[in-house]
């Protein structure tokens, strides 16, 4: 049954994901690391660098609320199931 919770789990999980990903060990074998962000002045910016301020953004903004929503999901989990 696809519930509010579900999407709301769903998107904790796909944020914590962000936040996990290590840029030296992942994102430089993709091809996404710092030295990615190659741009001449005034050019309008790239989808890849785009996704990766989100990345940076996500990252910064979201750990300290992230973790008070995991107790959160967590407590919910184990008081109703």
């Amino acid at each position: 049954m696809f519930t509010l919770w579900s999407l709301i789990e769903a998107s904790l999980l796909c944020l914590n994901a962000v936040c996990i990903l290590h840029e030296e060990r992942f994102l430089n074998k993709v091809g996404w690391g710092a030295t990615a962000q190659v741009q001449g002045f005034g050019e309008p910016p790239s989808t890849k660098s785009q996704m990766l301020n989100l990345i940076r953004s996500i990252r910064t903004v979201a750990k300290i609320p992230l973790i008070f929503l995991n107790i959160v999901a967590i407590i919910f989990k184990l008081l109703l199931g």
